[in-house]
């Protein structure tokens, strides 16, 4: 192989390319046999292999023995997310053409900040967006960008709300002047559930985790309408000024959706903007049976949606939609190099000035691909299996003596315990984690709790029947 070998129209190129792409489909080929999850090998002795691998050799090991590295130490060492046993977090596993989609991403490195730095994948990206919009509910006045997850596009979100908030009310330009002197008194409201991105976002803000007001839930892990109605306008009388309230539609662990119809009646209330956080959720849009759920969506002033959760395409992939185009100008500013006025004049479009990030990868194309090949109704199947595999799971242990279980299911994640206290659970969790089952664990009224978060369409009623058994047996042995 020669020593500066890029892809290109070379011979030399193509086939040094093909081989490698070979050479690592292989690997990955290796790997797919088997049902397990994990080679259950404990952190210091994967720490060891890693570590004795190297880092940096003076002369390069070449390919085949960096091959045979990833082969004997990282390969049977990774997460299998397509194994069904894989359901800790929503973490999903990878559709097959949108894996084929990462080679194209990959190979042709496109970046999406200007037009001339990618085409072809501007145009696909602006298409996708302007689809999303429609499936969304939003008409020709909003607009949106892909972004690398669910946490940059809250953070967007509430960015371009606070920006526009406090040019609307205040005629506060924070662009150019920063936080106006009251910024102290500025609020976020919140799940108290919800995704650390809101705490996350309110401190690289400037605003600190103090802006954020964590509404409390109801029985079913929903905000509580009405006691947040009386903490709004509580925090309006004391002086507080709510610029944003966020809508979780699918919380991490429970997947509870809050009521975005009552929460747009508070939000236009207190003359501020509602942001729905579906990152979880947004996929059910695809399901004529659990589309309801979601609420009317198209009531919010933005909307986050993960294609790496129950989309199941590779990670990075989310998008950010808002209704009010005019919002995205909160990332807007001029550079000569990058999105020329004159350029823009004439058609070409510079995504730059719609995202935080300037060098992005065409994560677009993954959708485009996947949307394309298995239209609404593959995405459908998709969404139905999930969230019926999490109800039959639920109804499989809900009358169950071994069991405790939480809420019931509204997507795909079912929160659940063994009867014996939390020891009992943390160990069940290590012992399935050591046979190469993972399952998540988190915390529901102070106990302990077991978690599946089902995204896995693989996964049959057999193998559910399976795993509540082991978990019986678990329980009985005290692990």
């Amino acid at each position: 192989m020669p020593d500066f070998t890029v892809l290109s129209g070379k011979a030399e190129d193509l086939s040094a390319f093909v081989s490698l792409t070979d050479d690592a489909r292989n690997l990955i080929m290796e790997a797919c046999h088997g049902r397990s999850a994990f080679s259950g090998i404990d952190p210091y002795g994967l720490r060891k292999e890693i570590e004795g691998l190297g880092f940096l050799p003076e002369d390069g090991d070449g390919w085949e023995r960096t091959a045979a590295k990833l082969r004997s130490a990282v390969i049977p060492n990774m997460l299998r997310t397509w194994s069904p046993d894989y359901m800790p977090h929503l973490h999903s596993p990878a559709l097959i053409e949108s894996i084929a989609a990462e080679l194209i991403i990959a190979a042709f490195n496109s970046s999406m900040d200007s037009w001339d730095q990618g085409p072809a994948a501007t145009e696909i990206e602006v298409a996708m967006i302007k689809g999303l919009l429609r499936l969304y509910g939003y008409d020709e006045g909003g607009d949106g960008v892909f972004t690398s997850g669910g946490s940059q596009s809250n953070f967007s979100a509430i960015a371009c709300h606070l920006n526009s908030f406090l040019l609307r009310r205040y005629g506060h330009d924070a662009k150019k002047e920063g936080l106006p002197p009251f910024y102290r008194r500025l609020r976020l409201y919140t799940s108290s559930i919800s995704h650390f991105s809101m705490e996350k976002s309110a401190h690289m803000l400037g605003l600190g985790y103090d802006a954020v007001v964590h509404l409390p839930i109801d029985s079913s892990c929903r905000i509580d309408i009405e006691k947040a109605c009386g903490i709004i306008r509580r925090d309006i009388e004391a002086g507080l000024i709510p610029f944003c309230i966020n809508a979780t539609i699918g919380t991490t662990d429970f997947g509870s959706i809050d009521s975005i119809d009552e929460l747009r009646g508070i939000a236009d209330e207190a003359g501020c903007y509602l942001h729905a956080d579906a990152a979880y959720g947004s996929a059910a849009i695809m399901s004529r049976t659990y589309r309801e759920r979601l609420g009317s969506l198209q009531l919010a002033d933005s909307v986050t949606i993960d294609f790496h959760k129950m989309f199941l395409l590779p990670i990075s992939c989310s998008a950010l939609l808002v209704k009010d185009r005019e919002s995205l100008d909160a990332f807007m500013l001029h550079a000569d190099y990058l999105n020329r006025e004159e350029d823009e004049e004439d058609g070409y479009i510079n995504l730059v000035g719609k995202s935080m990030q300037t060098t992005r990868r065409f994560d677009a194309l993954k959708v485009f691909i996947s949307f394309s090949m298995r239209g609404r109704k593959g995405f459908e199947q998709i969404v139905d299996t999930a969230i019926g595999n999490a109800s039959c799971f639920y109804s499989m242990i809900r009358d169950d003596d071994d069991f405790i279980t939480s809420v019931p299911p509204e997507l795909s994640s079912v929160v659940f315990a063994l009867r014996g206290g939390d020891e009992v659970n943390k160990k069940a969790r290590r012992t399935l984690l050591a046979e190469g089952i993972i399952i998540g664990q988190t915390v529901y009224q102070g106990m302990t709790m077991l978690k599946f978060t089902l995204l896995n369409p693989a996964l049959g009623r057999d193998r559910i029947e399976e795993l509540v058994q082991r978990l019986k047996e678990l329980r009985t042995s005290r692990c």
